[in-house]
């Protein structure tokens, strides 16, 4: 590489984009000479914020559904202007790679994906022997032909005490009293949330037992919030909003997390919070935190539908979720919030 930077294209999901720093941490090993920078969306840009050994975030909002020629060719310049000698295109898509080859950057490595010969002049074949996300993308780090290792870096998100202090007194959490446990009820597609009105029940017992609720995710989860603070408007707070820096500051900030399989999920494993996943069309092994996380519940009960990985229940009885309860979620965040440090006064709600 002979120290010039290289460029990492991700997927733009919030769960592969925390995965996609395995894929730093082993280029850092390898190549200790050469800076990293991460293409990136506006949405997904704070992550990279508290992702070590990033040097610099790359933002560009181009459009899912159409090429867009003009803007390919404006983020080409810019990357042609960085002087990468190496980018990793971790999507399979065709539109991926084109910025990178109209940058015309020496080494760009890729599956072969939708047939992107030349595009791609460093292919890598076998992608589909490799189930798991993060195994597709920390393979793109190694040698070709190297046999992918048996265990991989763990992802990592580090944020700074004084960030947390600020946002803490920018939401006015910044003096009180009860250990927070963060809750994400969203996800993509409704098969993969947990009942509203599960969470409405947790959020309930949580208060009861002495602790303060915090709401997260996006602008799309207003509506569930707007269910939770029904139940209790004391000691919940709806911090749901546009800005993921939020949440990760949230995360980095509570006790606890619960979440569906959602990318928040990853952010709170990477934080090293204890965290709770609820998983129910998806498979854990497939798609958990490579991170240790305190608990994932799935339904005790055996469906031969499950897991189908689809985004809306095909049977409409939606058992796979439906049949975890919130009592075992409660007792599973009991448990994790016994493991772990006894809150500082800044940890508290």
């Amino acid at each position: 590489m002979n120290g010039k930077p290289i460029l990492i294209v991700p997927y733009m999901w919030i769960g592969d984009f925390v995965r996609c720093h395995t894929v730093v941490k082993l280029l850092q090993e390898r190549h200790p000479g050469s800076a990293i920078d991460v293409l990136t969306t506006p949405a997904v840009a704070p992550l990279l914020d508290y992702m070590p050994g990033v040097r610099k975030g790359i933002i560009a909002d181009l459009p899912r559904k159409r090429l867009a020629w003009g803007q390919h060719a404006e983020l080409a310049e810019r990357l042609r202007a960085e002087g990468y000698g190496h980018a990793l295109v971790m999507p399979r898509t065709w539109k991926s790679a084109l910025a990178p080859y109209l940058a015309r950057i020496p080494l760009r490595t890729g599956f072969l994906g939708e047939a992107r010969f030349g595009l791609i002049n460093d292919l890598r074949l076998g992608e589909r022997r490799l189930p798991r996300m993060v195994d597709r993308c920390a393979a793109l780090a190694l040698a070709k032909d190297e046999a992918v290792p048996s265990s991989w870096p763990l992802p990592e998100l580090m944020v700074p005490a004084n960030d947390v202090e600020r946002w803490r007194e920018r939401r006015g959490l910044a003096i009180a009293s009860r250990p927070a446990v963060a809750i994400a009820p969203g996800a993509v597609g409704p098969s993969k949330r947990w009942p509203v009105e599960y969470f409405v029940d947790l959020a309930a017992r949580l208060v009861a037992a002495g602790h303060g609720v915090w709401i997260l995710g996006g602008p799309q989860e207003k509506n569930i919030a707007a269910d939770i603070l029904r139940a209790e408007r004391t000691h919940i707070r709806d911090l749901t909003g546009p800005d993921l820096r939020d949440a990760i500051l949230a995360l980095a900030a509570a006790c606890a997390a619960v979440s569906n399989d959602s990318g928040l999920l990853h952010v709170a494993a990477a934080l090293g919070r204890p965290a709770i996943g609820i998983f129910g069309p998806t498979s854990p092994w497939h798609w958990a935190p490579l991170n240790p996380i305190s608990a994932v519940i799935e339904t005790a009960n055996v469906l031969a539908c499950r897991p189908c990985h689809k985004p809306v229940c095909r049977l409409g009885h939606h058992r796979c979720m439906r049949d975890i309860k919130p009592e075992q979620i409660a007792l599973a965040a009991r448990h994790a919030l016994a493991k772990s440090p006894a809150p500082r006064r800044s940890d508290r709600f």
